[in-house]
């Protein structure tokens, strides 16, 4: 059962007042301790978030795409290393197998990752694979009732503190992305599972990611998502989707950058007077601010069309591009109009002008949404 506008609402109302009351405070400390507390975990789990986009026959709250937006919006409003523990879990942790998994994978498996008991993640970047998500090398060969897998996977969000993970490997090398990529849900304690070394990062301070290795990693035949042969093509529509929900985190933090330089601009004074009343200030917030709205109208028109049941591949890949670079030009002016102060670590500006340049890259790198945008544009006018 989908939640109506007004639950979406009071959920929203909910996470704001978290965010700024519970959160927020131990922004600073995340930071410095590159740590998320364990009780703003367990928070999250009580509020469900962790289950946000999990059916609620499996204990999820079942929010579709666009409730699902509304509050990864807010939450974009908080440390984004916070939210990147969350919404690597809610987004393309689980995302797989919610719409591909079979009923045995659903029922095994989301009750414990709609509690946050098991953390999900997401593996299919390589170092020879990232933009060219057909270069894998990872290789999974059946073994009677079961597959073994050999590879690597590295950048993987949530990978050192993962309890499964949706994994994509080559079966057929000959068919390679048209019908030899599958898909497999791998639990971190299956024989011949490690993980590799923990990424230092510029930003997202708390948020882990690393390599993960499979040296004959055996998985159940039972744990393949959706087709054997048609990886490729669940990777695509996964990565829709969590395309949509970086987006909306981008939107949030993004207003919450413009509220906090409005304020500082209406409190420093210069020259007599505060620095609010200078039009080059009041250019910069107005351009701040109507490049926010146009994101935000760009990713709740992509996530409207995917509930509706269309594939919005076009539109999902429009508000991840556009939000980004949004956020990271919006992070920026915050930054200018913060002056010195903009600049120091312990200001939450500084923070966030860091943390917004990974969304430029992950998840697809701009350059590839804009390929992907073009293609659509020139196969629609062949028609």
């Amino acid at each position: 059962m989908v939640a109506t506008a007004s639950e979406v609402s009071q959920m929203k109302t909910m996470i704001r007042n978290f965010v700024e009351n519970e959160v927020e405070p131990y922004a600073q400390q995340i930071e410095e301790e590159d740590k998320i507390p364990q009780h703003l975990v367990e928070k999250a789990k009580e509020l469900g978030l962790f289950g946000l986009s999990i059916p609620e026959e499996y204990g999820g709250i079942g929010l579709d795409t666009c409730g699902k937006a509304v509050v990864l919006e807010q939450l974009g409003r908080t440390h984004n290393g916070y939210v990147s523990l969350i919404s690597a879990h809610t987004g393309i942790g689980s995302t797989g197998l919610v719409r591909l998994g079979s009923d045995h994978l659903k029922q095994k498996y989301l009750p414990d990752m709609a509690s946050g008991n098991l953390i999900g993640a997401f593996a299919l970047s390589e170092p020879g694979a990232g933009s060219d998500a057909t270069n894998l090398s990872t290789r999974a060969e059946k073994a009677g009732d079961k597959w073994i897998l050999n590879g690597m996977k590295h950048f993987i969000t949530n990978g050192p503190i993962a309890d499964v993970i949706t994994v994509f490997a080559v079966t057929d090398k000959e068919k390679g992305a048209k019908g030899g990529i599958t898909a497999f849900l791998v639990e971190k304690d299956f024989p011949g599972f490690s993980v590799g070394a923990e990424d230092k990062k510029m930003g997202l301070r708390g948020s882990y990611t690393s390599q993960i290795i499979f040296e004959d990693c055996v998985v159940p035949e039972e744990n393949v998502i959706g087709e054997v042969g048609m990886g490729y093509v669940s990777a695509l529509t996964i990565l829709g989707e969590g395309r949509v929900g970086l987006a909306a985190r981008a939107v949030g933090s993004s207003e919450k950058l413009i509220e906090m330089s409005a304020e500082y601009a209406l409190e420093r004074v210069q020259f007599g007077k505060p620095i609010a009343d200078n039009q080059g200030i009041q250019w910069m917030l107005a351009d701040m601010a109507t490049e926010t709205e146009a994101a935000k109208q760009l990713t709740m028109n992509a996530a409207r069309l995917i509930d509706e049941g269309k594939k919005a591949i076009k539109e999902a890949s429009m508000a991840k591009m556009y939000a980004s670079e949004v956020f990271n030009k919006v992070a920026d002016k915050a930054v200018q109009i913060h002056g010195g102060m903009g600049y120091i670590a312990e200001y939450p500006v500084e923070r966030f002008y860091r943390d917004a340049r990974i969304t430029k890259i992950y998840e697809g790198t701009n350059e590839i949404q804009r390929i992907i945008v073009a293609k659509h544009i020139l196969n629609e006018a062949k028609k």
